[in-house]
């Protein structure tokens, strides 16, 4: 299967508004008890999340993962740092490419593939306002044209 293919759990919108997209790089998660049942029920947010490459290794910040309702005691928290699983090669390759500037690693979604979680990351390029602005206009003058012809060919 390529990458990027499987049941879609969760995806971050907002990473391609704010981000041009360069490349992307599939990469499995470490989770700890029942964070696999919450996100097979769809219970995860990737919008303030972001990856880091520290001591060899890659890990990911700030995406939440909520706690299990049927889960006990021993429940995991929500935003801790999660490990990435990724080749060395792969880790090598993306080290020297945030070494960059301007340059960040962006989850773009989770799916389940195999029974597993996995994330799509993607090495990003922060946008300025104005290039946003441009993107909207472009998406409009497409919808636009579109709309167009799909009323011409009635």
């Amino acid at each position: 299967m390529p990458k990027g293919e499987g049941k879609l759990v969760a995806q971050n919108k907002k990473a391609r508004h704010d981000y041009t997209i360069i490349d992307t790089i599939e990469a499995g998660i470490v989770l700890q008890g029942t964070e696999i049942k919450s996100i097979r029920n769809s219970r995860i947010n990737l919008k303030d999340g972001f990856a880091r490459i520290r001591n060899g290794e890659a890990f990911l910040y700030n995406v939440h993962i909520s706690p299990y309702e049927q889960g006990n005691i021993f429940n995991h928290d929500p935003v801790r740092t999660r490990k990435l699983l990724m080749h060395k090669k792969q880790i090598a390759r993306l080290t020297g490419e945030v070494k960059n500037a301007g340059i960040t690693l962006v989850p773009l979604k989770v799916y389940l593939k195999d029974g597993y979680a996995k994330v799509l990351i993607g090495v990003a390029k922060g946008k300025h306002q104005y290039d946003k602005r441009e993107s909207l206009k472009r998406k409009d003058v497409d919808r636009q044209i579109s709309r167009t012809l799909k009323n011409y060919s009635r």
